[in-house]
């Protein structure tokens, strides 16, 4: 009976495949933008490199798109490829520039703690982003990209 229940135990614990351990395309950095740290650090700020390369983040109520209402596109400050568009951008009340949805397949996650969120990195840079979190609007996606404002350059719709 005792060597029935171990093995019933090994092979639970072998077939579990959790969520988290699945990963899909838009989790994929493709590096498309490969520089130096040297290359990195002469185009970028201090703030930007800090956020963009080391996996920082700014401090809250800092960033001037946080309260930018305007039309437009949020892109990479690092590769100028378009994240996030303004009619899914929404006040948080966080301090940084919230979304409720990126546009597919130009960020990249990886996987966080619940407390944390999941990262989100441009899929094509690999420049840190922020935090994407469950609890957004639910009557949308329920989702709160919460973004960096200093990784963002915003283009104006003309």
């Amino acid at each position: 009976m005792k060597k029935i229940l171990i093995l019933s135990a090994i092979i639970t614990l072998m077939s579990c495949n959790s969520n988290a351990q699945k990963k899909n395309k838009t989790d994929k950095v493709t590096n498309k933008v490969t520089k130096t740290d040297a290359g990195w650090e002469a185009q970028l700020t201090d703030m930007e490199y800090y956020v963009l390369r080391q996996n920082g983040t700014e401090p809250a109520f800092s960033s001037p798109l946080n309260k930018n209402y305007a039309e437009g596109t949020y892109v990479c400050k690092g590769c100028d490829t378009p994240l996030f568009k303004s009619e899914h951008k929404f006040d948080s009340g966080t301090g940084w520039p919230s979304f409720d949805r990126e546009i597919k397949g130009n960020v990249a996650f990886s996987n966080g703690s619940d407390y944390y969120g999941r990262e989100e990195h441009c899929a094509v840079c690999g420049g840190h982003l922020g935090h994407v979190f469950n609890d957004g609007p639910k009557n949308t996606t329920g989702k709160r990209h919460c973004i960096n404002g200093v990784s963002l350059k915003f283009i104006q719709k003309k």
